[in-house]
């Protein structure tokens, strides 16, 4: 079991933000998690490194349970991609840098480096077609050429799991498609980490993502294979409103029901 969640809940003061949320990944699966903005997407993400104690419930990530583990050893074994985290990196560093600077989660990179590492790193950019972004300062790259470059840089730690928060946001749709192919990409390889993408766009849950969780209002809502859960059906009552599910190549895109 990669992520086996029980039964959480999290209170802050009077406000229940997440209530009695259970989900198990296993290994060989890659998720998709699915819910309008102010869900608990994060807030269950954040649960799952550990920066946020559930109060009630039990949490085992990598078949480690919360309380009897060091958090700061298995986040290790854990990377996350969020749009958040672009600005903080330096712009002037280069993009070889950016991506080396992950094996020791650092912002800037100031460890003695190895040939090892640049082999590691320009594999990594290789794989999620931003390799020609070599030796670029990092300011001068695209928001889209830069969420490729978070990833390799995860990715560098040679991470268990791999969290891709909404990487998608803010991205044209030709960016945006660049990006998924690269997911995809990495996905189909042996020694993939297992994947957990955030969205609220059913299109970008790609045919690599075998199964999605709904999320609502801190509910985890239903679960399940890809195909059973993103029907016309379940999404309406998910969405509380009547939409339909158009499947183009093993894409799915709602629409608001006519």
């Amino acid at each position: 079991m990669i992520i086996d969640v029980e039964h959480i809940t999290w209170k802050s003061g009077q406000h229940t933000l997440m209530k009695d949320v259970s989900w198990q990944v296993r290994q060989g699966e890659h998720w998709a998690l699915l819910g309008l903005n102010g869900s608990g997407k994060t807030t269950l993400l954040n649960i799952v490194n550990g920066y946020i104690w559930p109060s009630e419930g039990s949490v085992r990530v990598l078949g480690h349970l919360f309380g009897e583990v060091d958090l700061r050893e298995l986040r290790k074994s854990i990377g996350w991609v969020s749009n958040s985290f672009q600005e903080r990196l330096y712009a002037s560093d280069r993009t070889q840098h950016i991506v080396i600077s992950g094996k020791h989660a650092t912002i800037g990179l100031y460890d003695k480096t190895s040939e090892e590492d640049y082999e590691q790193a320009r594999e990594l950019m290789r794989t999620l077609s931003c390799d020609h972004l070599w030796d670029r300062e990092y300011r001068t790259c695209s928001q889209g050429e830069k969420q490729k470059l978070l990833i390799a840089r995860a990715l560098m730690a040679n991470p268990r799991i791999l969290i891709l928060d909404e990487p998608c946001n803010g991205l044209d749709i030709f960016s945006r498609e660049r990006l998924l192919e690269s997911i995809a990409e990495l996905v189909r390889k042996p020694d993939a980490p297992t994947l957990i993408y955030v969205t609220h766009h059913t299109e970008e849950i790609l045919p690599v993502f075998s199964h999605v969780l709904l999320m609502r209002r801190g509910e985890a809502v239903d679960s399940g294979k890809t195909e059973d859960i993103l029907t016309a059906g379940n999404l309406s009552g998910f969405f509380e409103a009547p939409v339909d599910v158009d499947r183009h190549g093993d894409r799915f895109y709602v629409r608001v029901a006519e």
